[in-house]
């Protein structure tokens, strides 16, 4: 299933359908006993994914795909983690060694993002820059999963792109705050369930700002997969319905280029993974006005 959270200029209210060819499933509509957001959906576990998936298949109450607006498809996540330095190619571009242990750090939830949404270029920056990333979502609360059976706790996958703050990034070791700007988390556009994906470490991921493509490699290239990152993580901690793990990205990141190329307002970054669509971001200027409610 490609599972989505939308609404529509008659109900702007958002809400969970089921992407079906053109058209989205209004799940508020066709099954009303269900949970009224993607969170809740999750939360109830097989049985509502069940009852999600004969909605879909049924194929009653269709909106038209293009007269919806798209959201994250988790837009509140529990918890937003990112690993980094997880391609060799984007090692070697960076200049690093290759760590010893996967290296994770957090993005604030506050960064998740629609998959078409303006991102910001902050009024504190103008080190912007991008990474296309495969990103997992959990559909099961998990501890000390083994390897083998990592696979049953994923809910689905989508497309990402960790936009970072480079200079904000580099100054301290955390890299948190550079990593967790308002909008540098956007995450979509459709949450695809793993029996539609199969295997996710073959597919296809490439990333293009204005057309120039500038990142092209393989999730066969992750030198911790998908697996691996729930088996290191869920030995520390729980992982939560509705965590996001951003599993990093290759080669091609604007700082790297010679000379670098930071984004700039008017830019336009599109995401793309095999069977996971893609996601489309045009940078804006912040609107850096003091907000205090």
């Amino acid at each position: 299933m490609k599972l989505v959270t939308f609404n529509t200029q008659d109900n702007p209210t958002p809400r969970p359908g089921v992407v079906l060819d053109e058209a989205i499933v209004d799940l508020q509509r066709s099954a009303a006993d269900l949970p009224a957001d993607m969170m809740g959906i999750l939360r109830a576990g097989d049985a509502a994914l069940a009852a999600t998936r004969v909605a879909g298949e049924a194929g009653a109450d269709l909106v038209d795909l293009t007269q919806a607006q798209l959201f994250a498809p988790v837009m509140r996540p529990g918890k937003v983690l990112a690993i980094g330095l997880n391609y060799a190619d984007h090692i070697g571009e960076s200049g690093m060694e290759a760590p010893k242990h996967q290296v994770w750090f957090n993005k604030q939830r506050n960064c998740i993002n629609a998959p078409y949404a303006p991102i910001n270029l902050p009024s504190v920056s103008t080190y912007l820059d991008y990474e296309a990333e495969l990103c997992l979502v959990i559909g099961k609360r998990c501890k000390h999963v083994p390897r083998e059976r990592a696979s049953e706790v994923i809910a689905g996958y989508c497309c990402g792109n960790d936009v970072s703050v480079r200079d904000w990034q580099m100054r301290v070791q955390t890299m948190q705050i550079g990593k967790s700007f308002d909008t540098h988390g956007p995450i979509g556009p459709y949450l695809v369930t793993p029996d539609e994906v199969g295997d996710p470490h073959t597919l296809g991921i490439r990333g293009w700002v204005n057309g120039e493509l500038r990142q092209e490699s393989n999730t066969e290239h992750l030198i911790y997969d998908c697996f691996d990152a729930i088996a290191h993580l869920t030995q520390a901690f729980t992982l939560d319905v509705g965590d996001v793990l951003f599993m990093g990205t290759p080669a091609g990141v604007g700082a790297a280029m010679k000379p670098p190329q930071f984004l700039v307002e008017g830019d336009v970054v599109k995401i793309e993974i095999d069977k996971l669509g893609f996601i489309e971001n045009t940078v804006v200027a912040e609107d850096a006005q003091c907000i205090v409610e």
